[in-house]
């Protein structure tokens, strides 16, 4: 369990899908074409492992490229009993050619968080999420010193590299571990959140490869708020919202989610609804 919850917090979640150019790098597989970008990924899935029964095993992160990455950004100012929510979602604009987009994303990532030193909250954020911006940082041959230098001692800064301190927070290994550990989707539902609503992980490549970008960022954005509205209840079982600020972060969450579908993400509303129909199941009352 953490042990703060800053004034400034960005519950985020990241979407990726096998890396062609680093098919064409390891393997020397065209990728000029969406076909070749196809067989590219494939050639990678196979260099992973893959079966008959799994087509499409886990990779390896290094090889794979971030295509999108959504957060809510939260600040909450001492004089305020309501916080504040934004939505931030990454690339800005998706009609950037493919080779340039995952630059730009963790550009406009580590420039922020290195710049505004959020408290990072994800879920299996430390095995995946995490791992996977540094490891294609480093591939795209970024610098990002605000993000990546440590203090001299734990109290003289933020470190979001610790395995101790509260600066990157991941959420899942504190519900379980290995077996015991639930998916995001699982405790999500069953905490009266949406999880999953049309796409899963494993259909973001198909997704990609037909370049309906818009389609995964919505994706991605619905995850990114079923983390925050996991990380408040984690909050309040901790003590760090009591019942009434609560009530009063799933309100600023509905209400942003609100606004966003009048400026123009209707995708959100199934998001809304089915938050609507999960909360209505209630258990039958005792005879």
């Amino acid at each position: 369990m953490f042990k703060t919850v800053n004034p400034l917090v960005f519950s985020f979640d990241v979407e990726w899908v096998p890396d062609p150019l680093a098919a064409a790098r390891l393997f020397d597989c065209p990728i000029e074409t969406p076909a070749e970008r196809e067989q590219a990924m494939i050639r990678l899935w196979q260099h992973g492992g893959a079966t008959e029964e799994k087509p499409q095993p886990y990779l390896k992160t290094i090889l794979c490229r971030v295509v999108t990455l959504v957060g809510v950004l939260r600040e909450k100012k001492p004089d305020s009993k309501i916080p504040h929510l934004r939505l931030i979602s990454l690339p800005l604009k998706l009609d950037t050619p493919w080779m340039d987009q995952e630059r730009a994303i963790l550009q406009g990532f580590f420039e922020a968080v290195g710049s505004k030193k959020p408290q990072l909250v994800g879920y299996n954020s430390a095995q995946a999420d995490v791992p996977i911006l540094v490891q294609r940082a480093i591939v795209n041959g970024l610098s990002c010193p605000g993000f990546a230098r440590r203090p001299e001692k734990p109290w003289e800064g933020v470190d979001y590299f610790s395995g101790h301190g509260d600066h990157s927070i991941d959420l899942a290994p504190v519900l379980g571990r290995y077996n015991q550990m639930p998916s995001l989707n699982e405790v999500a539902r069953l905490s009266g959140i949406p999880g999953k609503i049309d796409t899963s992980g494993g259909g973001v490549a198909e997704l990609w490869l037909e370049g309906r970008l818009d389609e995964i960022l919505a994706y991605n954005e619905c995850d990114a708020l079923t983390t925050h509205l996991v990380w408040a209840r984690f909050a309040h079982f901790g003590g760090f919202l009591n019942a009434e600020e609560y009530e009063a972060e799933q309100k600023a969450v509905r209400d942003l989610i609100v606004s966003l579908i009048e400026n123009g993400k209707p995708t959100l509303k199934r998001f809304l609804d089915e938050w609507d129909r999960l909360q209505a199941i209630q258990p039958p009352e005792s005879s």
